[in-house]
């Protein structure tokens, strides 16, 4: 059975997230596995005993036994026949939760809101983990609720129950990665939404940007793009015949127009290329504008 795995901490992020990741997981008929990692603090000193002992170990690993449970509760509550379970790890927060997430399809992080100023506050553990999971990453912010996630009802009120807002994603025609393309028709079939394709372009230069297409004095660069996009994506429409999708190419940086689209989106998805660097990995531009500034989730999805 395939596996999401959230990280918990106990914060409203994490709690958002971890709802986020147990609807995803009943739509892919999926497990959840809730993670909690914890780094244990400076061993101490005791000056009666005349050794040293861990610090407030055994509290640590109640507090965290009792958020996972309760967390388990909560959510097995409203999501009847879910099936969960709970994993305590210690060890630095990122690598244990990259870790607990070998084996899963997806890992599920939270983020902090800005207040009323849509857009992420992104922590130095999701980050890192979006730079070094070789799994796709979800980060949710806090306060995420599951109607932002849909179209208003008749009246314009906020609902559970209409359709899904639109999937958007920002492709990169230079390298229009499969993973990435793959990860986002498929979301957008699971929730019957349509599918927002973005692509940012600049007028090309006689170098770069431009190889991929006919530098002809009659060429016309605009509709080259549009001619390139529709391209790469006949064979996904070929394939999900189901997902109505909407292109755009854009011109200027795809990271705004994301941030932008993010408003009326259920998902923002984009992608990572891999790096076997020997510190950490590389988050791109575009990656990074979605996940500081979007108002809806955002899939980070790692490929060559």
């Amino acid at each position: 059975m395939p596996t999401i795995t959230v990280g918990l901490d106990g914060s409203p992020q994490s709690l958002a997230a971890a709802d986020w990741a147990a609807r995803e997981a009943q739509q892919r008929e999926a497990s959840l596995r809730l993670v909690h990692a914890w780094e244990p603090q400076p061993r101490t000193y005791g000056p009666f005993a005349g050794t040293f002992a861990p610090a407030a170990v055994d509290a640590q690993r109640e507090w965290a036994e009792y958020m996972l449970r309760e967390a388990e509760s909560r959510l097995a509550k409203s999501h009847p026949g879910l099936r969960i379970t709970t994993l305590w790890t210690a060890g630095p927060p990122a690598a244990a939760l990259l870790t607990a997430a070998e084996d899963a399809d997806l890992l599920v992080l939270g983020s902090r809101g800005l207040g009323g100023v849509a857009g992420f506050l992104v922590g130095s553990v999701a980050l890192a983990a979006v730079a070094r999971s070789e799994r796709p990453v979800v980060l949710v912010r806090a306060g995420a609720d599951t109607s932002d996630e849909h179209l208003p009802d008749a009246m314009g009120a906020a609902s559970s129950d209409t359709p899904y807002r639109d999937v958007v994603l920002g492709l990169d025609l230079e390298t229009p990665a499969e993973a990435v393309i793959g990860f986002a028709f498929e979301a957008a079939q699971r929730r019957a939404a349509g599918l927002r394709v973005l692509h940012g372009w600049s007028p090309p230069t006689s170098h770069g940007y431009a190889a991929a297409f006919d530098s002809g004095l009659d060429a016309d660069p605009a509709e080259q793009v549009r001619r390139r996009l529709a391209e790469v994506l006949q064979p996904w429409k070929d394939k999900f015949p189901g997902v109505r999708v909407r292109e755009q190419a854009v011109v200027g940086s795809a990271g705004r127009h994301l941030v932008h689209a993010s408003r009326d989106a259920a998902l923002v998805v984009v992608g990572r290329r891999n790096r076997r660097a020997l510190v950490g990995g590389h988050i791109g531009s575009v990656t990074h504008a979605a996940l500081q500034h979007a108002s809806a989730p955002v899939a980070v999805v790692p490929h060559d």
